[in-house]
This record gives structure tokens, C-alpha cells and sequence, in this order.
């Protein structure tokens, strides 16, 4: 049987990225009506997949255990980080790899990190399973979630080099 704990903690990762889709889709459509251009396109469905099957894996591996308070707050505090990275970006944040030929953002994160956003997302790729003791579906989606950043920042780089040059 499910706790509430549990239930509060799940529901909410569903609710935060089924929340994120939508704006992400009304801003990557405002940044492309402001002349931006999408690079990437092609590995976005395998990304959208492979978070799809992580929560899918939390929901069903994780449904009826218990959750670590310690991994838990670990956790807040990468949602204080989201809300820092998501409020720095404001309309310029979206799921996609979107090139926007304007100078990039320094501010907040972005000051001290090149791709925060990574850098969170790989951190709550291992940190949401072990929650729930799920340390198998951490190690799993780590190494997915690596290989999927080597080719998303790979075509993201390029991108941002040719736009710098040109």
C-alpha cells in the first residue's frame, strides 16, 4: 500500500513535469515567433522517452516504498535550484535545444555554471530513485541520461559556436 509520503513525492515529480511540458511548449513557440531555430530535433523524442520511462520506473518499482527523509530533502533543495535556473531563464526556457541569436544568458547559475539545467537534471535523475531505495534505476537512467547529454550538449555546443562565429 502506497504512504503518503510517497504518494505527495511521485505525484509531484508527475505534476512538475507534465507543468514543465506546457511552458516549455509555449516557450520554445514564443522563441521561435522571435526568430529562434531548433537544433536537435531528432533526439528530442528519444529524450522525452527515456525521462518517460525513468518516471515510469519510479511509479511502478516505487509505489510502495518508503521514503528517505535524507535523499527527500536533497531533493527540495534541487527544487530550490530548479526555481533558480527556471526564474534566471524566465521565457527562454524550454525542453528543446533552441537557438535564439541573441547573447546568451550569464546571469544567476548561468554565472557560475555552463549548463546548470544538466547539471540538475542528472542530479535529480539519481537523487528522486534513491528517495524510494531505488539505487538500480539511479545507476540505469544515470548512464542513459549520460549518453543522451553527450549527444544533447554536443549538438547544443555546435550550434552555439556557429551562432558566435557567424
Amino acid at each position: 500500500m502506497m504512504e503518503l509520503a510517497t504518494f505527495v513525492f511521485l505525484g509531484f515529480i508527475i505534476v512538475q513535469r507534465l507543468s514543465e511540458l506546457v511552458i516549455a511548449k509555449r516557450n520554445t513557440a514564443r522563441l521561435l515567433a522571435k526568430g529562434a531555430y531548433e537544433v536537435g530535433a531528432e533526439h528530442y523524442p528519444i529524450m522525452v522517452g527515456m525521462h518517460s520511462a525513468w518516471i515510469v520506473c519510479l511509479l511502478f518499482l516505487g509505489y510502495d516504498e518508503h521514503v528517505a527523509l535524507g535523499w527527500l530533502l536533497i531533493f527540495v533543495v534541487l527544487q530550490g535550484f530548479r526555481i533558480w535556473i527556471l526564474g534566471t531563464l524566465g521565457g527562454r526556457w524550454t525542453t528543446r535545444v533552441i537557438i535564439l541569436p541573441e547573447p546568451l544568458v550569464v546571469a544567476g547559475p548561468f554565472k557560475y555554471f555552463r549548463h546548470p539545467n544538466y547539471m540538475l537534471v542528472v542530479a535529480e535523475i539519481i537523487v528522486a530513485p534513491m528517495v524510494l531505495g531505488l539505487v538500480w534505476v539511479a545507476v540505469i537512467f544515470t548512464v542513459l541520461n549520460a549518453a543522451m547529454l553527450y549527444v544533447r550538449i554536443g549538438v547544443e555546443e555546435k550550434a552555439l559556436s556557429a551562432l558566435r562565429a557567424g
